[in-house]
């Protein structure tokens, strides 16, 4: 096996423009912050353990809060007497200071919530006592609120402090797992050279893997399948990193696939990676469906007079009726009537033809200018924060689509999909969604269908919090609306 530096160009990014990964293994910069990085494995395995402590105190301040807040309001004292002891136990249960703790914050921390109030009511039902259970299902959210908080902000202030890693494995393998991590949200690894496997390019210098690490100072190195990593030498580098205080990470070839579909099952003491299949069935969607209408309906409510000011602007900035209406492909590929307010003038669709040149999409599927004549001065704005999507809410409230989804497409854009893109259609689709997040309108066709199609494989009640958390951001920021 060769092992040689590259120069890998990755076509992938939040904005739409190249992002170029660059090796940075045999440079005299890394050379010197590598020295300074690299005193051998011991400051590594300090860092990780030094961690385990501030996560402790962070989250018994977190049930400290929490147990005070329950004790000021209620003046009882047993619930938060054993508060912090039994929240950090759980959070322990739960994993939540092991490797892969921040990866997974949110979800461990719902499961040691869900864990106490299991435990509050056991212990109800032995001691019937209304105020033990009253006051920990008060506790408990407000401990799990704290907790999650205070990790995200010190994830937050560490995020330049990321982990420092080395890919390896064949050049094409590494070029997609640095563009998935690229397009990852929330703070991710620093990848600080690549080295490919395979007989040496013209554009590579063959290196020994562990001089590599040692002028990178990484933290870890990422091997992705190739045929010069079997097992036996993926067996070696493990024992030759250990030596140097470095870890080994195995990435696994799907590099869409969230980490809660994927679990180590052993067969024949052979340990497989399962891979668990989308949640498409009803019954786990049924909180969505009843979320989705409750909070449309709330959200028509409270933005009522915004969207009755914002119909009488559209009436008075041009003629036309004040919403657009358009027929879209649902889920199960039925037709329904989506609802926007107008942002063009009359007769827009009619002039496509002669603005076909400037559509800044290489497909027919999407057509987007920039500083679209066919616009009105009102559309533009509205545009701008998204506020003429606010009409599908009752979309939402009557069952069409959902908060969270795919875009929506006519008839014409599902004709151009491909089978894998149809599996679009098996939800519904949403006001936001996963590349809206992402860079909405600056994302090439390619990636924004690939995201509707990975938001279907992986979702999950957190994906869409997650989701709704980033849309008002992605909104303020206006990146990619046009």
């Amino acid at each position: 096996m060769y092992i040689y530096i590259v120069n890998i160009r990755v076509e992938a990014s939040k904005t739409g423009q190249e992002v170029r990964y660059k090796t940075v293994a045999v440079t005299d910069e890394v050379t010197r912050t590598g020295r300074a990085r690299t005193s051998g494995g011991t400051r590594r395995h300090d860092r990780r353990r030094s961690s385990v402590p501030v996560l402790l105190a962070l989250d018994a301040l977190a049930a400290a809060l929490a147990a005070g807040g329950v004790h000021l309001l209620f003046q009882r004292w047993f619930v938060p007497a054993v508060l912090v002891p039994l929240w950090l136990l759980l959070l322990a249960s739960q994993r939540a200071y092991g490797a892969g703790a921040d990866a997974e914050c949110l979800r461990r921390v719902l499961r040691a919530a869900c864990l106490a109030a299991a435990v509050a009511g056991v212990a109800w039902w032995f001691v019937p006592r209304d105020a033990l259970l009253h006051d920990t299902l008060v506790a408990v959210p407000l401990a799990a609120g704290l907790t999650f908080g205070l990790r995200h902000c010190r994830r937050a202030g560490t995020r330049t402090g990321a982990s420092r890693v080395l890919v390896l494995g064949p050049a094409e393998s590494t070029a997609e797992l640095m563009a998935a991590l690229h397009r990852g949200h929330g703070p991710g690894p620093q990848v600080v050279g690549v080295c490919g496997t395979g007989p040496p390019a013209h554009d590579g210098t063959a290196v020994d893997l562990l001089h590599a690490v040692r002028r990178t100072g990484c933290d870890a190195v990422i091997a992705l399948p190739g045929p010069e990593l079997g097992a036996e030498r993926l067996r070696q580098l493990s024992w030759e990193l250990r030596a140097a205080g470095v870890e080994l990470m195995l990435a696994p070839i799907l590099a869409d696939v969230t980490a809660a579909r994927l679990a180590v099952c052993p067969v024949a003491g052979v340990p497989l990676l399962r891979l668990r299949p989308p949640r498409l069935s009803a019954l786990p969607r049924i909180p969505k469906e009843l979320t989705d209408r409750l909070l449309a309906l709330l959200g028509i409510l409270l933005l009522a007079p915004l969207m009755v000011a914002v119909a009488a602007w559209i009436r008075l900035d041009s003629p036309g009726p004040a919403f657009f209406r358009e027929r879209r492909i649902g889920r199960d590929n039925r037709e329904f009537t989506l609802l926007k307010f107008r942002t063009m003038h009359r007769g827009a669709e009619r002039r496509r033809a002669e603005l076909a040149h400037l559509n800044r999409y290489d497909s027919e599927r999407y057509f987007k200018i920039a500083d679209d004549p066919r616009v009105t001065r009102a559309g533009s704005f509205l545009r701008s924060y998204s506020l003429d999507e606010l009409p599908q809410l009752f979309n939402v409230l009557v069952g069409q689509m959902s908060l969270v989804g795919p875009r929506p497409l006519v008839k014409n854009e599902v004709a151009a999909l491909s089978e894998d893109g149809s599996h679009r259609h098996l939800v519904k689709p949403g006001m936001s969604g996963l590349w809206q997040v992402s860079g909405r309108s600056c994302l090439p066709t390619e990636e924004r269908d690939r995201l509707d199609v990975s938001y279907v494989e992986n979702w999950s009640p957190a994906l869409d919090l997650s989701i709704l958390l980033r849309t008002p951001s992605a909104v303020v920021r206006r990146t990619g609306a046009c």
